[in-house]
């Protein structure tokens, strides 16, 4: 198939779904294994099914000088920690978060993240435009329509969301900073690795892992690990040789919509006028920070 602008829009609102429906995996898979086996073992999924493009990236790269090599590693290696470490605590208390809210409420509140970058990125000399401010301002009118209790409150599971979103963000100015000096798929396994590594680490400590826990919970596991991270991750690195960096934003804030679709597909999930208020409000706050989009082209997936 031609990799046309087309069919690199297509390819990347597959993606959006396949994050969006991901949440309801995360969802079903709280059933019956805690937040970091899960998390743990669909990373471990993840990086090993990104190996073979690993490989296939190494026998196609030229050769190269053997202090350049190494230097390159030490930039995986370091970049990889980084990266996964903030990775790590998105996805850590995005995985918590899950347990205590709606597939729906979980993936728009996680697509704020779009907003949050060129906020964090004030902090490092990076311009806000005025588009960012109104949308800003838009989102958090939806997200107190969506999850706030009374004048201050705010569920549990709604908080816990939030707060990974704020390392999402960060993670996009991470990878951003990085992607231009790594090969994708060499800091994607990295990352992926640390992330698998901790929340294992985590699991054995703080938590029970069962064999037959993780029968069960093999199928929202799989999607999570293999469609999730490797496939819509692969689709993204594939479309964005095409796809214009704005166009690649909007499509991806589609996520939040399908998360919102499968959770009442699959599990029946609703929301009352006030939450599907506090919805439209927070895509439209999305959308509205994109309009500055060519500020900052780095917003990817929020590996969910």
């Amino acid at each position: 198939m031609k990799l046309t602008p087309r069919n690199a829009n297509l390819m990347l609102m597959l993606a959006a779904a396949i994050w969006g429906f991901a949440f309801v995996a995360q969802r079903v898979g709280m059933r019956y294994v805690g937040p970091l086996t899960f998390n743990g073992v669909r990373f471990a999924l993840g990086a090993a099914a990104l190996i073979p493009l690993l490989m296939w990236g190494r026998r196609n790269k030229s050769n190269s000088p053997a202090n350049a090599e190494l230097h390159d590693r030490a930039l995986v290696l370091k970049g990889g920690l980084a990266a996964g470490l903030i990775l790590f605590c998105g996805a850590t208390l995005q995985q918590y978060g899950v347990v205590y809210t709606t597939a729906g409420k979980a993936g728009f509140i996680t697509g704020l993240y779009v907003v949050f970058v060129p906020l964090l990125g004030l902090f490092i000399g990076q311009k806000t435009g005025r588009f960012v401010w109104a949308g800003a301002v838009t989102a958090a009118v939806g997200l107190y329509l969506l999850s706030a209790r009374g004048i201050m409150g705010i569920d549990l599971g709604d908080g816990l969301v939030l707060l990974s979103a704020f390392f999402w963000a960060a993670h996009v100015l991470v990878i951003g900073r990085l992607s231009r000096r790594v090969a994708p798929v060499r800091l994607a396994v990295a990352q992926f690795t640390v992330v698998s590594v901790l929340s294992l680490a985590g699991a054995v400590m703080f938590e029970t892992i069962e064999l037959e826990a993780l029968r069960r919970a093999a199928l929202p596991i799989l999607y999570a690990g293999l469609l999730s991270v490797a496939v819509a991750y692969t689709l993204q690195v594939v479309a964005q040789q095409r796809a214009r960096p704005a166009h690649t934003a909007i499509i991806l804030s589609f996520e939040s919509v399908f998360a919102a679709l499968g959770g009442w597909l699959v599990l029946s999930e609703g929301l009352s006028t006030r939450g599907l208020i506090g919805c439209a409000l927070m895509l439209a706050g999305i959308l509205l920070a994109q309009a500055d989009s060519d500020q900052y082209h780095e917003i990817g997936p929020v590996e969910s």
